[in-house]
């Protein structure tokens, strides 16, 4: 079992929450999540690759401060679809601090998606449900397409083609929220045309800054609304997609 000093990591949580104005989404039940969940991660990240971040505090920074920052934009009972969820990022969090929110987080592999949903029942996330599907698939189902309040992505894909990935996804009135690196207003400028074509308009960048101990992070998020429908011949099978991007 990874040895993390329980005092010591839930006395950082609330340090660093506290620090970037979080402290109203956790409660000792929620922090007690969260070291179950950092127990979790590093444990399965010794069997295969989870995440590059390591060192507890910095986890706290850089996975859990920064998908809670997003909460305050999305809406009581909002249902979400996290596209391309990997290690359960944002998904896994938000869960944990809005048990309002109805949160489906797909990814294309098994493995990370079987991490993701055994995680979420270790941790009683009844909010949370995991399924192995590709993006591209799933924006053509009649099951998953236009359903969601949101759609969220963190790091990816660029923008052109993160936007046909994940825009189908939306319903007409709701929202992408992407959290991108320092290219975002490059790539933003860049899908301008993909953006309009799916559907979006109104994009909005602004920049989230959260303190840790001794270090500041600094990302763009990029949030767009949806406004029309997805035309019925996107998203395209992913080899166009990357090939050519809209």
């Amino acid at each position: 079992m990874t040895e993390i000093n329980k005092q010591d990591f839930t006395s950082k949580l609330s340090k660093i929450f506290s620090a970037n104005g979080l402290s109203s989404y956790l409660s000792l039940e929620r922090m007690e999540k969260f070291y179950t969940l950092t127990v979790r991660m590093l444990e399965e990240n010794e069997k295969y690759n989870l995440t590059a971040i390591t060192d507890p505090d910095k986890i706290i920074l850089n996975h859990y401060a920064d998908c809670v920052a997003m909460a305050s934009k999305l809406k009581k009972g909002a249902s979400i679809i996290d596209v391309g969820c990997g290690a359960g990022f944002p998904s896994l969090p938000l869960a944990i601090v809005r048990p309002d929110l109805r949160i489906t987080a797909v990814d294309s592999t098994a493995k990370r998606i079987n991490y993701v949903s055994e995680t979420a029942r270790m941790l009683g996330l009844d909010n949370l449900t995991a399924v192995v599907m590709r993006a591209e698939d799933g924006g053509k189902s009649p099951e998953y397409r236009e359903k969601f309040d949101y759609a969220t992505a963190r790091a990816v894909a660029e923008m052109r083609v993160l936007s046909e990935l994940s825009l189908p996804f939306v319903k007409i009135g709701g929202q992408m929220v992407a959290m991108k690196g320092k290219n975002a207003e490059f790539e933003l400028f860049s899908a301008r045309k993909a953006i309009a074509t799916l559907g979006g308009r109104n994009t909005l960048c602004e920049n989230i800054t959260l303190k840790g101990e001794g270090e500041t992070l600094t990302h763009p998020l990029i949030i767009i609304d949806k406004k029309d429908k997805t035309p019925a011949s996107f998203p395209r099978p992913f080899a166009q997609i990357s090939k050519k991007p809209l």
